[in-house]
């Protein structure tokens, strides 16, 4: 992970990642997961996310990891909520009532430090890495979650368009890194009417991964 480059982006503001509402494909799609209220849902790489604040209002418990400890502060102050704040060596865990953030890098994250999760949802995690890191990120993601079953949000387009971050995500990819250990649902598939980041064709995939052994 460019941890440099993901630093710069959040100290000089550049998160036109950041979005003003919670996903609407969250919100319409993650009934999928079929969670009870109080389950814990984990969201890697979450930044400061209003999709944070949506799973909360719906009475669920989260768990996020983020790289910027900026976006962490900024997170916690936009909830209103003072954490304590605990360092577990390389991570900072910053915890509420039903949150708890680790501030660092994710592959630095265990899964005794994260504890039982319910679910994982993934908007801005695989999409945010290059392909040189994403097979061990799903690897360690399974690991740490415990092959927690899984809502995934992939672009897909023409990478020639674009280097990347967000990186295209193909089908064939997403099948790469998880069938091996996830039934996989296409849940809805979405084309983006208007101009991604001056890039044409561009789809958003929603998946459901479900664990293959359940």
């Amino acid at each position: 992970m460019d941890a440099e480059f993901w630093h710069a982006r959040w100290a000089k503001n550049e998160i036109g990642f950041h979005k003003s509402e919670a996903n609407p494909l969250l919100v319409e799609n993650f009934a999928a997961l079929s969670l009870p209220p109080g389950s814990r849902i984990f969201l890697p790489l979450c930044g400061k996310t209003l999709d944070i604040s949506w799973l909360l209002a719906q009475g669920y418990r989260v768990a996020g990891a983020e790289l910027s400890e900026l976006a962490v502060g900024q997170l916690f102050s936009e909830l209103g909520i003072t954490p304590e704040i605990t360092e577990r060596g390389p991570i900072k865990h910053y915890r509420a009532d039903t949150i708890d953030i680790f501030a660092g890098d994710i592959f630095e994250l265990s899964d005794n430090l994260l504890g039982p999760v319910d679910a994982v949802y993934d908007r801005a995690a695989l999409v945010a890495l290059p392909e040189t890191l994403r097979q061990q990120y799903t690897a360690h993601l399974t690991a740490i979650t415990q092959q927690a079953p899984q809502l995934l949000i992939c672009f897909e387009y023409d990478q020639s368009q674009l280097s990347g971050p967000p990186f295209s995500i193909s089908p064939e990819e997403v099948r790469r890194h998880y069938a091996a250990i996830y039934q996989l649902s296409l849940v809805t598939s979405v084309e983006l009417a208007d101009e991604f980041k001056g890039l044409h064709g561009v789809k958003e995939h929603v998946w459901l991964l479900q664990n293959s052994k359940a």
